[in-house]
Parts: structure tokens; C-alpha cells; sequence
């Protein structure tokens, strides 16, 4: 415990910005997050930045640039940037035929409208295989809406589908400035990142040299801001970003963060796949006596998840090696959770999917975050977080309703007995797993997933 007690002094020492309770909303699903969205995009006065993966060619993409092009229209002051992953805003789905990707819509509403939005393409390393943008936030004047979704029908609820993520929307304008400028002075600015509505766009092999030079200054990088104390009747916000496996703010922070648990700890992940030294602190979490939550999707509430009754693809076998992992981690402490001081949670809602993550400890400390907890979020992807500081519990009420939301349509696994092992799992996919296991590549997989 004495561990824990120096880690909490570590996570408290962290500079804040200072910030009013009531100035933090939690949205509980996906179609109030489009709506709140489409809501301050209408209303914005001064700046509109987007960062996400993707926005995708589709109907809730569509949607969304039309708002932002309209507002663009209505008052061509505003300042409007919408930052995605370069590499995957140029090519299709996978496993769809070759195309241009969301860059196409990109330049067709470019195309459309008189005033334009910069639509900016963010190149994290040379090949999206080895890393990319992974950032999250929309800032919208001085409020951050914060969300691990991208923007597309299945984000966003545009039908009957959704995927379930966290939605937080938080007026503060100084915490709006430090991302903004971060958006500005680092990314936007720098001369890998282009235009992605142009008809005529430099290859990626013509920006190695720009981006390896963002990838350094990447690494280097903290959000800006001046600290504030914080008052009893106020929380603090810390926000994070990191990138690769060295000198890691963000990821040496979620570290120090698990190893200050005391009491509880509760870990969100869609994709369970543990990063090593997660596993050794949640494993030593357990040790010193914290009751530790995790919940993560089931295999079926997987992006990747086909229904054996559809024709197989390979890339259908990813729900399953993560699977594998969470069987292997629950048989190894299976004593935990027979003494119910570990509960693993398996979301399933229909056929909608699972994204959403986080950590939660003693009641105090909570971390917004994109960041799926796995080695590619932790060794490739550009990365970023809030972590909220609320010792004296002004929040608690919120943020249980939350948590009490995303347990909803779990179902809690009494012995890792409950999950499905390889011998059970359909014939082509057991046929994958043997073959990746005979040729020793499941470690290798498991750093790019």
C-alpha cells in the first residue's frame, strides 16, 4: 500500500486546470452525442476544430460536413479545421475494392461551397500499419466535447446501429485553448500534414523527411497551460498526450495512475489485449487488495465480428484472439475473481459494438480517453487524454450513472470456464489461430492490434 499511497502523491502532483462541476456534462449514448454535436456546430461563434480518426463517406459523415460547410457559409470568419488520419482518409474499408476513399467527399463539398474548410490530413508515420492519428476532441469555442468516436453512421446512431462509446462535454475555455493551440502550433502547421479536399495531393513517399520530423516533435509534445490551484468546490483537469513506446508522458501517467489504486479500479477496453506492464500493475492492484472492474465487449460486439453463417475473412479472426487473451488473463486469476475481488464484464447489446474506454479509481481520479489500452495505443498511435481530478467527489453522482449505464447490458463472468475456448470456436477460425501459433506470430500480432 505504501507503493500506492507514493503513486497517488505522483497523479496529484500533476498541474491542473481548475474547473467548475456543473461545467462537465456526461452524454449516456450515442444519438444524443450526434445531436449535442450538430447543436454547438449551429451555435458556434468563434472556432470549430474536429479531431478524429476518420469522417467517413456516409450519411452521418455527409451530415456532419454539411453542418460545418453551412456555418462556414453563414459566417465565413469562423474558423473551421477538421483534422483526420491521412492514410486511412485515402483509402477504402477494408476488404472493399480500391478507391479514394473519404478524400473524394472531401472534394466534392470543397467543390460545392464558396468558402472553404481545411479538411487536414494527418500522416503519423509513413504507413498507417505503424501508427495513427488516434488523437480525440472536438473543440468547439471554449467547450471540449471528448469522445473516443470517430464520425460515421455506426458512431453516431445514425440508424438503427450504433457503437456504444464515452461522450463528455466540458465548458472550459482555458482547457479549449490548450488543445486548440496544440491543433494549431503542432499539427496544422507543420508540413507533413495537407489539405485532403485538393484535387491534387503530394504522394506520402514525397513527405518522409516532414513526417519523421512530426513524428519527433510528436514525441516531445505536452498540451500548454498555465496551472491553477483548485478549489474544494471545483475539480482539476489534467489533459495528456503521448506518443511511441519511449518517454511516454501519457502512457507513464495511466501507469502511475492503476499502480495508485487503493480501493477500487475500474478499466474500460473494447479490444482486450493489455499492454504487459498494465497487466502487471492490474495483477498487482489485485495483490494489495483493490477490487478491480473490467469491462470490455464481447466477441460478437466486435467491429470485426462475422456471424459464422457469413463467408469467413481473415480479418474476422480478431474477436476471437482477443478472446483468447481475456481467457488466458481471467484463468490466471481466477482466484480473484472466485473471491469476487476481480469482475470481469462482457458487453452485448443487440448487434451494435462496443468502442469505449477508460479508467476509474477510487472514486477520486477518472480518465477520459481514446486510448484503447493495448500495445498499438501504446507503442504506435498518437494518443491524448483528460484526466479529471475529483478528490472531494463532486462528480460521483455522474460519473456512477455512467458507469451504471455502460453495466447495463453486461453480463458478469463467474470463472474464465464461462468463455468460450479455441476448441469450440468455428472451424476456419481455429484453423487461423494453429496456424498463427505454429509460425510464433501471436506476439508479434498482438503489438499491432
Amino acid at each position: 500500500m505504501d507503493s500506492a499511497i507514493a503513486n497517488r502523491q505522483r497523479i496529484e502532483q500533476l498541474p491542473c486546470i481548475a474547473h467548475k462541476p456543473e461545467d462537465l456534462e456526461t452524454l449516456l449514448d450515442a444519438g444524443s452525442f450526434r445531436e449535442r454535436l450538430h447543436q454547438e456546430i449551429t451555435q458556434a461563434k468563434q472556432r470549430i476544430y474536429l479531431v478524429a480518426l476518420y469522417l467517413q463517406d456516409d450519411e452521418a459523415g455527409r451530415g456532419i460536413l454539411t453542418a460545418l460547410y453551412e456555418a462556414k457559409q453563414a459566417n465565413p470568419e469562423l474558423d473551421i479545421k477538421v483534422l483526420v488520419d491521412w492514410h486511412r482518409a485515402q483509402r477504402g474499408l477494408i476488404g472493399a475494392a480500391k478507391s479514394d476513399g473519404n478524400a473524394a467527399l472531401y472534394r466534392e463539398f470543397a467543390e460545392k461551397y464558396q468558402h472553404h474548410i481545411d479538411v487536414l490530413g494527418v500522416p503519423v508515420r509513413n504507413r498507417e500499419v505503424f501508427g495513427v492519428l488516434h488523437l480525440k476532441g472536438f473543440v468547439i469555442d471554449g467547450k471540449v466535447i471528448y469522445s473516443g468516436a470517430s464520425l460515421n453512421d455506426v458512431y453516431l446512431a445514425q440508424h438503427q446501429r450504433y457503437r456504444y462509446d464515452r461522450y463528455h462535454v466540458i465548458q472550459n475555455a482555458h482547457l479549449a485553448d490548450s488543445m486548440a493551440n496544440f491543433i494549431n502550433g503542432t499539427l496544422a502547421s507543420s508540413e507533413a500534414v495537407n489539405c485532403l479536399s485538393q484535387p491534387i495531393r503530394p504522394e506520402t513517399k514525397a513527405l518522409k523527411g516532414a513526417i519523421k520530423d512530426l513524428r519527433t516533435q510528436l514525441q516531445r509534445a505536452s498540451y500548454s497551460f498555465a496551472p491553477e490551484s483548485v478549489a474544494n468546490n471545483q475539480v482539476g483537469l489534467t489533459p495528456l498526450i503521448g506518443l511511441g513506446k519511449k518517454k511516454n508522458k501519457l502512457n507513464q501517467h495511466i501507469c502511475t495512475l492503476i499502480a495508485s489504486a487503493q480501493k477500487e479500479l475500474t478499466i474500460c477496453t473494447p479490444y482486450f489485449n493489455f499492454p504487459r506492464i498494465i497487466s502487471r500493475e492490474v495483477k498487482r492492484a489485485i495483490r494489495r487488495g483493490v477490487k478491480v472492474t473490467i469491462v470490455v465487449g464481447d466477441k460478437t460486439a466486435n467491429d470485426f465480428y462475422i456471424p459464422p453463417s457469413e463467408p469467413f475473412k481473415t480479418i474476422a479472426g480478431l474477436p476471437y484472439l482477443y478472446e483468447v487473451n481475456l481467457r488466458n488473463f481471467a484463468k490466471q486469476n481466477e482466484a480473484a475473481i472466485a473471491r469476487r475481488q476481480l469482475a470481469i464484464h462482457l458487453w452485448k447489446h443487440g448487434d451494435n459494438s462496443f468502442h469505449l474506454k477508460g479508467i476509474w479509481v477510487d472514486r477520486s481520479y477518472m480518465l477520459i480517453t481514446g486510448n484503447n489500452l493495448n500495445p498499438r495505443a501504446w507503442k504506435l498511435d498518437l494518443e491524448n487524454a483528460i484526466l479529471v481530478h475529483d478528490k472531494s467527489q463532486l462528480l460521483a453522482e455522474q460519473k456512477q450513472q455512467e458507469l451504471d449505464c455502460i453495466l447495463s447490458h453486461t453480463q458478469l463472468v463467474g470463472s474464465y470456464k464461462f468463455i468460450e475456448k479455441v476448441d469450440t470456436y468455428p472451424a476456419p477460425v481455429r484453423k487461423l489461430i494453429k496456424r498463427i501459433r505454429r509460425i510464433k506470430a501471436d506476439h508479434i500480432l498482438n503489438q499491432i492490434l
